[in-house]
């Protein structure tokens, strides 16, 4: 038996079947490990491979995140608060209007016009002293599926209410045009005005000055205009042919800012150009995927955040991205931009009052949240023969009587009685206006 199982076994490591072979093992171990002699390297080779390749996409995600925090501190940065006016607007706390509609929100959006520092160059330094050069109070429907901007004239007379100055006195209580109260009593002052004219809660304010606007405007490679003629215009720095064309900053702020070379040379007319101008550069802004693109937005970001001067609940750029995110998807047909309605002043056609009942059907519209509707100024008051946006029919004035408006709806008594208003969206072509 012996002799039989012995001959039948062969050799050690001669046998066929590895499993039976106790002395196959360390072969195939051998197989297994030695170079050159299977997978093992290989394997091996690919593990260590692999492992490099998670280092480095490691470095790369944390060189991506330290870069990532430090542009967000970088922008965050560059954001000034004017805790100043904050601490004024909690004195006056109890004057101020009640919120109607809690999910809507309105900001006010004021361009200085300071000639101090680098805004020297667009006119005299007066000692950095300023008033607002212009303001727009900017509606957020409840549910972010419109946005109405209502320009305010510089020169509309209104009842300024008591305001403090930097150096702590107070100023009285008067009659005058609006764009003092921004050198009276700074953001609070043109606030608390704001309020007490409209009846409409202001839950946030934004200061935009001119350089920052300038470079806004490069930032998004310049915004396109359409003039019928030509303008050259010293003091707005400002040199154009006619017809369409691309405006850079320096351009655009000389454009927007002209008042006795394009047009009729009214602040009305000019307020409507700077409505135009925001709307194209809204459009484009959405139209180009400026939002979606972190290599596109954040020079956009930058020139933005360097400009603003706002409230504590704006001066932070978590604050102002959920902002944006949550007007990004707005259509550019529903961005509308209309004037308030007015007249020249019945004691000075230099200056400007409000057309009532006109002026106050719009802000009990603004405050309720309620529909508004802007059409250009030709196709208003087609029906009953009036002057286009003339709210009692009669013409005259620095600006031929319009106050924009249209009387065929504003006073209409139907299911659907909402007013209709000169000015234009953000869809609009400036080329054909």
């Amino acid at each position: 038996m012996d002799a039989d199982v012995s001959e039948s076994a062969g050799p050690p490591g001669d046998s066929d079947d590895p499993g039976t072979n106790p002395g196959t093992a360390p072969d195939a171990s051998r197989a297994e490990g030695s170079p050159g002699t299977g997978p093992a390297p290989i394997a091996k080779r690919r593990r260590h491979w692999l492992r490099w390749t998670a280092l480095g996409v490691s470095l790369v995600v944390l060189a991506a995140a330290g870069v990532g925090c430090w542009l967000y501190r970088k922008l965050d940065a560059n954001i000034r608060t004017d805790t100043s006016a904050a601490a004024e607007l909690r004195t006056y706390e109890r004057e101020r209007p009640r919120t109607v509609v809690h999910d809507a929100e309105n900001i006010l959006l004021i361009g200085s016009d300071s000639r101090a520092g680098d805004n020297r160059r667009y006119g005299r330094d007066d000692g950095g002293s300023q008033r607002s050069d212009t303001t727009i109070l900017l509606h957020l429907a409840a549910d972010r599926k419109s946005i109405t901007a209502m320009s305010l004239p510089r020169d509309l007379m209104v009842q300024i209410p008591v305001c403090h100055r930097p150096d702590g006195t107070a100023t009285k209580k008067q009659l005058a045009q609006f764009n003092w109260a921004f050198e009276f009593g700074g953001t609070a002052c043109t606030t608390r005005t704001v309020e007490e004219l409209t009846g409409i809660r202001i839950d946030h304010q934004m200061v935009v000055d001119f350089h920052g606007f300038k470079d806004m405007v490069d930032a998004v490679g310049g915004v396109e205009v359409c003039l019928k003629k030509p303008v050259d215009d010293p003091d707005a720095r400002l040199k154009l042919p006619a017809g369409r064309q691309t405006l850079d900053g320096e351009q655009a702020l000389g454009y927007v800012r002209a008042r006795k070379s394009i047009g009729n040379g009214s602040d009305t007319e000019r307020m409507d150009r700077q409505q135009q101008f925001l709307g194209t550069l809204v459009n484009k802004v959405q139209s180009d995927g400026v939002l979606l693109n972190p290599a596109r937005l954040y020079p956009v970001l930058d020139a933005a955040t360097k400009s603003l001067t706002t409230d504590p609940g704006l001066d932070n750029l978590e604050d102002l991205y959920d902002l944006v995110r949550q007007l990004r998807n707005v259509p550019t047909d529903r961005v509308q931009f209309l004037t308030v309605p007015r007249k020249p002043y019945v004691l000075d056609p230099n200056r400007d009052e409000l057309v009532q009942p006109d002026a106050n059907r719009l802000f009990a519209r603004l405050r309720a949240d309620a529909p508004v509707t802007v059409v250009p100024a030709e196709r208003l008051g087609n029906g009953g023969g009036k002057n286009p946006g003339s709210g009692d029919g009669k013409g005259g004035g620095k600006d031929g009587g319009k106050n924009n408006v249209s009387t065929d709806t504003a006073g209409a008594e139907g299911p659907n009685p909402t007013p209709t208003y000169s000015g234009n969206n953000a869809a609009a072509d400036p080329c054909r206006q």
